[in-house]
């Protein structure tokens, strides 16, 4: 199995098998593409089938990606916590590091609209815990390793813990918030050595082991976690 990295639509897994006889792509269930291709197909089609269906992809992703649900005492991020009352009318509000949903008397925390109101909360509390520690923690590990970066930007609707344009630019999605301080580390680190090698080459991974010495053990279990919101 073959894997592709992609700016965009970040890792891809392919699998080649007798069986295909054209290029098929899904999305898992923890919001990743799965391709699976001809077992003679070289990589540089499959690239280029991923190109052409780019639109499409990046609308399946957005449909099939993982909802996540959120009820009375469920922890968000780092020092954020959802408290569940009763009364009326509805109303979802953030009062200091906590989200408060009132919900009037036949109202439920798991109605969809009280979950897609519920997010935008929980976008707004990750996005300032991730401007508040990442920002301050990509500069410390800039400093420990001496790589250099020049801007970080945030976002939510991406499949990607983060990404690094070839100008420098390091996108971070504040999903990262949901992790543990050293698989934090591990994307940051990660990031980067982008700024080094635009590539997963050896070179590449030399270089983040060289500042997480513990890289695929922190490596294998971010791939057991999702980048959803």
């Amino acid at each position: 199995m073959q894997t592709i990295n992609d700016r965009e639509l970040g890792e891809i897994t392919v699998s080649r098998t007798a069986r295909s006889s054209q290029v098929r792509i899904k999305v898992a269930p923890d919001g990743r593409l799965r391709i699976s291709a001809p077992k003679l197909m070289p990589l540089f089609m499959i690239k280029r089938a991923i190109d052409s269906s780019r639109h499409d992809l990046r609308v399946m992703v957005e449909s099939q990606r993982p909802v996540l649900r959120y009820g009375n005492g469920s922890e968000i991020g780092k020092s954020h916590s959802l408290l569940v009352r009763e009364g009326a009318p509805l109303s979802i509000t953030r009062q200091g590091l906590r989200i408060i949903v009132t919900l009037p008397k036949g109202c439920h925390i798991e109605d969809h609209d009280v979950q897609e109101k519920l997010r935008k909360q929980v976008i707004a509390a990750l996005r300032r815990e991730a401007k508040g520690y990442l920002t301050k923690r990509l500069q410390f590990l800039a400093d420990k390793s001496e790589l250099s970066y020049a801007k970080v930007r945030f976002s939510h609707a991406s499949s990607r813990w983060g990404s690094c344009s070839s100008n420098g630019t390091i996108s971070l999605n504040i999903a990262l918030m949901k992790l543990s301080f050293e698989l934090i580390d591990y994307v940051l680190i990660h990031e980067l050595a982008h700024t080094v090698h635009m590539n997963h080459s050896t070179d590449f991974w030399n270089l983040v082991e060289m500042h997480d010495p513990h890289f695929k053990a922190h490596r294998a279990r971010l791939k057991q976690e999702s980048p959803v919101v």
